[in-house]
């Protein structure tokens, strides 16, 4: 039996609703720099209202499928149109060169509703991680949201054909796909934060609320109580939760609900309801603007931060970014959107008039050459192991073990293991070996060095289980020693530390006869070198004084450790006396905020090879 078609009513605190997620969306990103669930609200909302445009429909006789996918083109396509091509304008004339190609491959996968796959691409690759947030990367949620629309209707035409209950379906869609959401944030947050399956629930969420809204009868005080409880709990759920870490999963539960309540709360007939305030007419503006908000306020922010070669946000620079964005919202709306609301264009059109000039015009802009300053950097330029053979470990799936080739029988064997701090060691090592005929061994995983604990997420137990498994595994292995870091967070503040969990470790290989060679970390910046060279020129500005970052005497003279570690610090070679700068010779330090390039260690090499051989004995 099929629910009964919900009634079409005007809400206009929805739109005051949208203007609440779309300011907290903006607000986090601009000064806090976390997730807020202001998406998530977005998704419920566009479930509630499609499902219920599309129940109505078929309450009519049928759904016609070509006037829906247009409208929804008229809705989605204008204004995102707007802004990439206006990304693309501002890439090639403002930002890095190095940020081109991936400017350009996200603006094609955001034109083509790709970008949540594109990003989860990136996601699961550790290489990609090091890109910085790309001018178009907000548009993962508008991908989600384009692939909803043009698969929903499909599936309540399909439901209605078959007569079957809508309510079951979407209740069925909505605990598998909260389900997998628990499970994949579980396993691989990154790659579930973007997955589609972990999001569709909460557009079920809203469709199931669609159906039975118009059901719930509630008294005056108890909508007044629900819809304010609904307010306010959207309000703080980003500051409350880290719904960063740990989204979506059953945490994404929190948002969706509270404007679940605003929904239920509607028109409370109430002075002090939420809703007068949601229905006020400047809140249904900004609601009418929220769309377009959010498309702008992202590139508005990050072309700020690089250009400027800011890390974080002031008061009043917010405040500017924000003005900028609205401004921008304002003037796409009704110069964009509206007109073409209204006209009588199809969505073909639409693809024709906007959509294939902008994806003609990102074949225009691709780097043309390197630069005068570290010809051969790219923006990975991140070491690897050159025909390497990998293989999970027995003792954890997690766990890759990478061998690197040797003639014969090895002179020596050595494990690199630990984040990605070792892993651009590879580049100095791999001459190395080649040389000395030794077999490197790669056991590296990006965030988490070689530790007793997870040094840099405290709740991620996942790495603390990786460690254990890399250990038993390199005292199965017995190298002729392990080469791995000895302090981290080498940042302006002098916060460089020893963590206990290394020298736990070390102790650990001690007792089974196992040398340890740790190396002293290597700066951190709040900012992109790369892109700062590239924007001012190789000058010093774009590095640290060495004093605000390293002390005279690292973190582990103090400590009580192994006889069997032996320390390397290579902090001469990639500072001066006074000074950690972006570029030294003609080679660039860093490719990124915080890694070493794969050219500049290579240029080490030789000096690494002369202090192994010192503290080795070879």
């Amino acid at each position: 039996m099929r629910a009964p078609s919900p009634e079409r009513t005007y809400r206009p605190e929805l739109q005051g609703l949208r203007a609440v997620a779309a300011l907290l969306v903006v607000v986090y990103h601009v000064w806090l720099g976390r997730v807020s669930g202001g998406v998530d609200v977005f998704f419920l909302i566009s479930g509630f209202l499609v499902t219920g445009q599309l129940v109505r429909a078929t309450g009519r006789g049928r759904i016609d499928l070509r006037a829906t996918w247009s409208r929804m083109a008229k809705r989605l396509l204008p204004a995102a149109v707007v802004v990439l091509s206006a990304t693309l304008v501002a890439a090639a004339v403002l930002m890095p060169e190095n940020r081109w190609s991936q400017t350009v491959r996200e603006i094609v996968a955001s034109a083509l509703f790709l970008e949540n796959w594109q990003l989860a691409s990136d996601s699961t690759d550790y290489y990609a991680q090091h890109e910085h947030a790309s001018l178009v990367q907000h548009f993962w949620s508008l991908s989600i949201q384009g692939q909803f629309y043009l698969l929903w209707p499909l599936l309540v035409l399909v439901v209605t054909l078959l007569r079957g209950s809508l309510s079951r379906v979407l209740l069925a869609v909505f605990a598998v796909s909260l389900g997998f959401s628990v499970w994949l944030t579980a396993v691989d947050q990154p790659l579930a934060y973007f997955h589609t399956a972990t999001r569709i629930w909460e557009f079920a969420f809203g469709g199931l609320l669609a159906l039975v809204v118009s059901r719930i009868d509630l008294s005056g005080p108890l909508r007044t109580v629900l819809g304010w409880a609904g307010l306010l709990g959207l309000l703080v759920c980003g500051v409350v939760l880290d719904v960063g870490a740990a989204f979506p999963g059953f945490l994404a539960l929190w948002p969706t609900t509270c404007a679940a309540a605003v929904i239920v709360a509607g028109a409370t007939g109430s002075r002090f309801g939420a809703d007068r305030l949601l229905a006020a007419r400047p809140s249904r503006y900004l609601g009418d603007l929220s769309y377009s908000l959010y498309l702008w306020h992202w590139p508005v922010l990050v072309g700020w931060l690089v250009i400027g070669g800011h890390s974080e946000v002031s008061l009043l620079d917010g405040l500017a970014i924000i003005g900028a964005s609205l401004v921008l919202a304002a003037a796409t709306h009704h110069l964009v959107e509206e007109p073409v609301r209204k006209s009588r264009w199809k969505a073909r059109t639409l693809i024709a008039v906007l959509l294939v000039p902008l994806l003609a015009a990102t074949a225009f802009l691709q780097p043309v050459g390197p630069r005068e300053v570290a010809a051969q950097v790219a923006a990975t330029d991140f070491a690897a192991l050159d025909g390497q053979r990998c293989e999970k470990s027995a003792r954890d799936q997690e766990l890759e073990v990478c061998y690197g080739p040797a003639d014969g029988t090895p002179a020596k064997r050595v494990v690199l293991v630990g984040d990605s701090h070792i892993q651009q060691y590879l580049a100095a090592f791999a001459p190395i070996a080649e040389r000395r005929n030794w077999q490197l061994v790669a056991m590296l995983r990006g965030a988490c060095p070689f530790s007793t604990k997870s040094e840099k997420n405290p709740d991620d137990q996942s790495c603390v289980r990786w460690n254990e498994s890399a250990a038993r595994e390199i005292i199965d292995l017995r190298p002729d020693f392990v080469f791995t870091l000895a302090t981290r967070n080498v940042q302006v503040g002098l916060t460089e530390v020893t963590p206990p969990g290394f020298v736990e470790r070390w102790r650990q290989l001690d007792a089974e006869g196992i040398p340890v060679v740790a190396v002293r970390d290597n700066p951190r910046y709040s900012f992109s070198v790369l892109d700062c060279v590239q924007v001012h020129g190789p000058a010093a500005r774009c590095g640290a004084p060495r004093s605000e970052l390293l002390s005279p005497v690292p973190p582990y003279a103090h400590l009580e450790v192994p006889g069997n570690v032996s320390f390397l610090d290579f902090s001469d070679e990639l500072c001066t006396e006074d000074q950690c700068p972006p570029v030294k010779g003609d080679l660039l330090v860093n490719f990124d905020d915080n890694h070493v390039s794969a050219t500049f260690m290579r240029s080490l090499s030789e000096v690494v090879e002369e202090a192994l051989a010192a503290v080795t004995g070879t």
